[in-house]
């Protein structure tokens, strides 16, 4: 690729496009879809041709609709080569909330699927994915794709709405090739390159799948494989075997879940070398460790699917620090990340190499940080977004007029570079004593101490002490009221208070007879707690564990 940043998306997709045309490009877990580099340049032609016959033009907004599926892809590319821009809604929105973005992104067209289609009513105009198949009218389209500039903006990303209504992230060609760029001169994402393997699971609205399975195998010829259905990722991870992996916090821990069961359900002296290897890796030193990694350990890698993985990255929400000490035991070396749609996922990284577990790794290529008097760290590079839609204010809040953008974290810089995220600046304990305290800290205590811990709310801000509301994974299959499972849930808390200094730790908690799925009251697409409206929603409880 050229080393220049001033060139667009477009570009570098066509470029892509030509140099390997026969490398498969897009595909489902089935292989019941298999789309070329060749095959992809082809279509997107000619979707952009029939969006450009229904009207679409450049600066015009096209919202999309889908499960993970190659349509998005197409889709998506053909419309920002028209200098469009297409901008992802997550499937469990409700139609008020997809009235709110319609309004704010003032989109023409929405293309999704047929399942969708009552839900986005608000829409002037909706494509299903069958309208975009078969000839079009012919148009200029290299002309038009090359009338694109690098300032123009290439996605709209919404954020997940924690503290208020959903602000629409413009993010520009500028921005993700710079962003892009960064990332591939590291040697760990490198390994998205040609012969390079990426899943796409997380929903096509959180920026992070669009980095990784998006625009990410765009800039290197990667293969993506597309996985409509979350439930099938450990299945997906252990035939595609992906050289570059993003999982969030709760997708580690699954994978740790599973290793141990795997383990447990090994009979006889399999089992007790199994188990023994396991304790091992939490003190990787010394002849038994050394024992264990030849036994059993060096194989889990390969057992998971992730022996090919050269970057498997840990993203979106702090991971506890001793999973990401078990995952580099074993041999799977979980790089923990920090980044923001507001800087087009271009922030600070680990590098396999240079670990150090409780911080999110030093900055990229092009970033510089620094913290606020206040603690919160400040971020500024050319990814930076353009602005927030139609909001200058908020824009002017957000990055201020030295290019600074504000980040709401508060944070803390090592001498070598290391940044932490302590926590989100506005959510914060401070107890009655006035003693400051990270929430997620004490949250992901004690949802690594279980599997079947889907999510913990500490609470204890103007409090005498620290109470927790507890749900469980609705994928663990047991009930909230079964004796056995509020034992090791009681159990879990426990192990949790162990790691924690004495003002941290859960005095009281109670389990909920609900489930909390991404997307609803209590949870954002991307699996944020909704703090306000939990406490909000579960005053009573609260205040019967104050009580």
């Amino acid at each position: 690729m050229d080393g220049g940043i001033a060139v667009t998306m477009c570009e570098v997709f066509q470029k892509t496009v030509a140099l390997y045309p026969d490398v498969v490009a897009l595909r489902t877990l089935d292989d019941s879809v298999r789309i070329t580099w060749r095959e992809y340049g082809s279509r997107v032609r000619q979707i952009a041709g029939k969006l450009h016959a229904s009207g679409v033009r450049k600066g015009d907004t096209v919202a999309l609709m889908m499960t993970n599926r190659p349509e998005f892809h197409l889709v998506d590319t053909a419309v920002f080569h028209l200098g469009a821009i297409p901008f992802s809604i997550y499937n469990t929105s409700s139609a008020g909330q997809i009235a709110y973005l319609f309004a704010n992104a003032e989109n023409r067209i929405v293309v999704c699927e047929k399942q969708f289609e009552p839900l986005v009513s608000s829409a002037r105009t909706v494509l299903g994915i069958e309208d975009l198949a078969g000839g079009s009218e012919e148009f200029d389209f290299e002309s038009v794709w090359r009338a694109v500039s690098p300032d123009d903006v290439l996605t709209l990303i919404y954020t997940s709405g924690t503290t208020g209504p959903p602000k629409g992230v413009e993010i520009t060609h500028r921005n993700i090739k710079f962003s892009m760029d960064a990332a591939l001169s590291l040697a760990h994402f490198s390994a998205a390159a040609v012969d390079g393997r990426v899943l796409s699971y997380l929903p096509d609205a959180h920026m992070a799948n669009r980095y990784f399975a998006h625009y990410l195998p765009m800039c290197t010829g990667a293969t993506i494989t597309c996985v409509s259905d979350p439930k099938t990722l450990a299945a997906a991870l252990s035939a595609i075997r992906p050289t570059v992996f993003l999982g969030v916090p709760m997708v580690w821990y699954r994978i740790k879940a599973g290793i141990e069961k795997a383990v447990a359900a090994q009979s006889g002296l399999n089992r007790l070398i199994g188990e023994w290897a396991l304790r091992t890796a939490h003190q990787p030193h010394g002849w038994q460790y050394a024992l264990t990694r030849r036994l059993v350990l060096d194989k889990l890698p390969a057992k998971v699917g992730l022996d090919a993985c050269a970057a498997p990255i840990s993203g979106a929400a702090p991971i506890s620090v001793d999973v990401l000490k078990f995952f580099a035991a074993i041999g799977i070396p979980v790089c923990e990340g920090w980044a923001m749609s507001e800087s087009s996922v271009h922030g600070t990284v680990n590098q396999p190499d240079a670990l150090r577990p409780g911080t999110v790794g030093q900055p990229m290529p092009g970033v510089e940080v620094k913290l606020a008097e206040d603690g919160e760290l400040l971020l500024r590079s050319p990814a930076v977004m353009k602005g927030y839609r139609k909001d200058p204010v908020k824009t002017a809040e957000a990055v201020d007029a030295d290019g600074w953008l504000h980040t709401g974290d508060i944070g803390t810089i090592s001498d070598d570079g290391y940044v932490s995220i302590v926590d989100r600046k506005k959510e914060l304990i401070i107890n009655a004593a006035g003693k400051n305290m990270s929430p997620a800290n004490i949250e992901n205590a004690v949802k690594v101490a279980s599997p079947l811990i889907g999510s913990v709310v500490a609470i204890g801000d103007r409090r005498p002490y620290i109470v927790a509301l507890i749900t469980l994974d609705p994928e663990a299959g047991v009930a909230p009221d079964d004796p056995e499972t509020v034992k090791i849930v009681a159990k879990a808390v426990q192990e949790a208070n162990k790691t924690l200094s004495r003002v941290e730790q859960i005095k009281k908690f109670r389990i909920l007879p609900v489930y909390w799925l991404p997307g609803g009251p209590e949870l954002t697409p991307t699996m944020k707690l909704r703090r306000k409206p939990i406490a909000e929603r579960y005053a009573n409880e609260i205040a019967g564990l104050y009580s």
